[in-house]
């Protein structure tokens, strides 16, 4: 009844951003508003250039209306023979007459014939529902890795893929219901009327339409009155959820108070509310049922006491026209028994479609420039010209940033924690765009290319290293689809990881866990050190790269990476001043300026800020 779960944990935010507005939820709209933005949906049913597909839709659309026409007219055949077994008896016959046979044989064939039309109805048509929830899915997937990395960092990416899947099965629930549910009745009810005019008295027509007509319109009317009481018990349900798991993840200070009376109580009276709530939500739906029950049976009556009335006032109606009419009407009733379900499903289906549509409609903070050109050939400038950049305008992060890293140099940040150094690697990423002016590689301003092709010239080992659910040999091997062995393995050598993961049960087959949590933090830099390494980049930026590792492992590590770094533009994002010892020109971060910049050497000498970072370092015996 309450489901005790655990939330996926948010993904760290590099810097608030409080100008981001955007909702991934679609505002609230009515039911008429939501059906019409179906619309959406018809490109995947009836796709553009598959004739296959088309076909499938219209013969699909076909059955249903044909398999309406027979489920109609099944009841007549049975109300015939019945009048003609009466007419049998009556003269005394005491054999089954052939049209008997054949009437019965009839009625038969002809439900037999509505499930097949219903069933291959499905076959035909669920290649169709497939490829469009697979299209959608898949659009969506990629729209998601189009976004920015700002909305990755301020969304919870547990409702992101919850958005994602509810909105692709609504698809599915969309088709069975609405095409092959509510639609055909509504159709079906339209074929009763004439059905009824022509073979009986308008007065059938008009009891069947004015029945049906009412039971939706007190099912929609009541579902909606219900809806309040559904929520409040899902409210409820969350509330008592939420204190559970609150009391239970904070079990140690429950016991260090001795509060396990006044969490039980706590939970309880959650529950007390959630009782209610249910309690509420039930009644109201035996309410429901009960008018519903009520409307179908007033209608049932109605039209037998026509019939009734027909036969005793001579008016050529018989008893099997009685039954006839009778189950056409429960024929029509049946698919309504789930209208309540279904229109309150519906709505949710269509809600959550609106959801996932909205997700789609966002548009990316960065974009490719009309007319951007690929990157190629690059030889590994790095300009950087008066860059202003801001998370949050009202905090502005670089403040006129300038350097060069010419072909082949190295180039090392430092500076205090939050002086702006990780964010330059995001900008040359162009994960952001900057406020003001100008990066360049190779001279091309940045805004000028294409994203894919800067980033397929740049490689990063970051500070943080995540790996994918899968084996280490997928984890290296990411950075360069179809690699062989020997070149994942070379890269696990060049990074100093390769006896390690030998010395594994499953070797390269060894899978790492969720986020790579099986391996320790040592582990983990040197196989995203040996990804890194495998892509062979023209410009490389070393984000805190040796940050996890023991002193004896870095100096092994700072050794691989410095000969990787020959001939190679490095950037290097350090802490440790002793790995930036030997940099072609160290800059000194501070408050978004570059405070100082030179050598290692030129620094110690001017006695400034890195003096003092690195006699600090001295001291704490972390240099």
């Amino acid at each position: 009844m309450v489901d005790i779960g655990f939330t996926a944990a948010t993904s760290p935010c590099v810097r608030p951003s409080r100008h981001i507005t955007e909702k991934d939820e679609a505002p609230e709209r009515g039911i008429v508003q939501q059906l019409l933005g179906l619309g959406r949906l018809k490109p995947y049913l009836w796709p553009k250039g598959n004739i296959g597909f088309k076909i499938r839709s219209f013969l699909a659309l076909l059955l249903t209306i044909a398999g309406q026409f027979v489920i109609v007219g099944s009841p007549f055949l049975l109300g015939a023979a019945i009048d003609a077994t009466e007419i049998a008896q009556d003269s005394l016959q005491t054999q089954l007459s052939v049209l008997i046979i054949i009437l019965v044989l009839g009625y038969g064939g002809l439900r037999l014939l509505a499930t097949m039309f219903s069933e291959g109805r499905e076959y035909i048509f669920a290649p169709v529902a497939q490829s469009a929830q697979r299209a959608v899915a898949t659009q969506t997937f990629a729209h998601m890795h189009r976004l920015s990395l700002r909305y990755h960092l301020e969304k919870r990416t547990g409702r992101l893929t919850r958005i994602i899947e509810r909105g692709v099965k609504s698809i599915d629930f969309l088709f069975r219901f609405l095409l092959f549910n509510i639609g055909p009745t509504f159709l079906q009810l339209g074929i009763v009327g004439v059905a009824f005019a022509a073979a009986y008295d308008w007065r059938f027509a008009a009891v069947a339409i004015v029945i049906v007509v009412a039971y939706v319109a007190f099912t929609v009317v009541t579902t909606e009155w219900r809806l309040k009481f559904r929520r409040d018990m899902n409210r409820q349900d969350n509330e008592a959820a939420a204190k559970a798991v609150d009391s239970l993840l904070n079990y140690e200070t429950v016991k260090y108070f001795s509060a396990e009376d006044f969490e039980t109580r706590r939970y309880d009276g959650a529950m007390a509310g959630y009782m209610k709530a249910a309690i509420r939500s039930r009644t109201s739906l035996s309410t429901v049922n009960i008018g519903q029950s009520f409307l179908m049976n007033l209608g049932l009556i109605l039209v037998v006491l026509l019939a009734v009335d027909g036969i005793l006032g001579s008016d050529d109606l018989t008893i099997g026209d009685i039954t006839a009419v009778t189950l056409v009407l429960m024929q029509l009733y049946r698919p309504l028994n789930i209208l309540g379900f279904a229109y309150r499903e519906i709505k949710q289906a269509l809600t959550d479609l609106e959801n996932m549509f909205s997700l789609m409609d966002r548009r990316p903070e960065i974009e490719d420039e009309e007319g951007a050109s690929e990157l190629a050939s690059v030889t590994g400038r790095v300009e950087f010209e008066d860059v202003h950049f801001h998370y949050d305008p009202e905090r502005e992060i670089l403040k006129g940033i300038d350097f060069t890293v010419e072909p082949g140099q190295t180039v090392a940040i430092v500076g205090p924690t939050g002086a702006g150094k990780s964010t330059l690697s995001r900008i040359l990423f162009r994960f952001y765009d900057i406020a003001s002016g100008t990066v360049r590689v190779d001279g091309q301003d940045l805004k000028m290319l294409t994203q894919s092709s800067v980033r397929r010239a740049l490689g990063i080992v970051p500070q943080d290293t995540v790996l994918f659910n899968d084996t280490i040999g997928y984890n290296i091997g990411y950075a360069k689809p179809g690699a062989s062995q020997a070149e994942i393995e070379q890269a696990a050598k060049d990074a100093q990881v390769h006896d390690f993961i030998s010395g594994l049960p499953n070797g390269y087959d060894t899978v790492v866990g969720e986020r790579g949590l099986k391996l320790s933090g040592g582990e983990k830099q040197r196989v995203a050190i040996a990804r890194t390494l495998l892509k062979n980049p023209a410009i490389l930026i070393l984000d805190e790269a040796t940050s996890a590792l023991d002193s004896a492992t870095e100096r092994d590590i700072q050794a691989a990476l410095d000969r990787i770094a020959t001939n190679r533009t490095t950037l290097v994002i350090a802490h440790r001043l002793t790995t930036i010892i030997g940099a072609d020109q160290i800059l000194v971060l501070d408050d978004g300026h570059i405070r100082e910049r030179g050598t290692h050497e030129e620094l110690l000498q001017n006695d400034g800020l890195y003096a003092h970072l690195w006699a600090q370092q001295e001291n704490e015996g972390s240099v």
